[in-house]
């Protein structure tokens, strides 16, 4: 059946649709709300969006975010950090989770994807020469695997810990008192810290 919309406001509808847990009823109110904005809003959000990927880049050291702008990135200023952990995540948004702790205040490391053959995710595109290259240009003294509940993570934490057994350093996993199956961005900051702090060796 035809949509009732006009044409623009049902690709807004579409475009929204894909945000995660946004179905279309969901799409349809935050397009109507957007249609409500002033012309400058509108302007002002079109730019931002246009140069999101432009002002925002991944660190090439850490994986963090970082500006563009910025020759340096704060997550690798190790005046500001401690340099004898380094804890390697999956997702650069899952460093904001842990920052919000105030528990760690060590050197990240973002892998950008578990591993996951079926999807395609092999180990070869897991860097591992680039956590080798850190841990060594930094003498760290433990490394930390924050990675989600998963059976993705699962692989790649045991896949890791023996690609680094060679350093004989403490190579620990968050505390999953979290439930199985959960993903970092979904874990309030107090049951993170309480994972933080009780995190075990694998």
């Amino acid at each position: 059946m035809q949509s009732k919309y006009p044409v623009a406001l049902q690709a807004l509808i579409a475009h929204l649709k894909k945000l995660p847990g946004v179905g279309l009823r969901t799409a349809e109110r935050f397009a109507f709300e957007i249609l409500r904005w002033k012309q400058d809003d509108l302007t002002a959000f079109g730019l931002q969006l246009s140069t999101l990927s432009k002002n925002i880049v991944a660190c090439p050291t850490c994986g963090c975010l970082k500006n563009q702008s910025e020759p340096n990135c704060l997550f690798c200023n190790t005046s500001l950090r401690e340099q004898t952990a380094l804890c390697i995540l999956a997702s650069n948004r899952d460093v904001y989770s842990i920052e919000e702790t105030k528990v760690f205040r060590g050197l990240y490391h973002v892998i950008e994807h578990l591993l996951s053959p079926l999807d395609g995710r092999h180990v070869t595109t897991l860097r591992v020469d680039r956590i080798c290259q850190r841990i060594e240009q930094y003498k760290v003294q433990e490394v930390i695997l924050a990675f989600d509940s998963t059976l993705e993570g699962d692989t790649t934490a045991l896949f890791l810990k023996e690609q680094l057994a060679k350093y004989q350093i403490p190579i620990s996993r968050l505390a999953f008192g979290l439930p199985v199956g959960s993903s970092l961005e979904s874990i309030d900051g107090g049951t993170l810290a309480r994972a933080l702090f009780g995190r075990q060796s694998i």
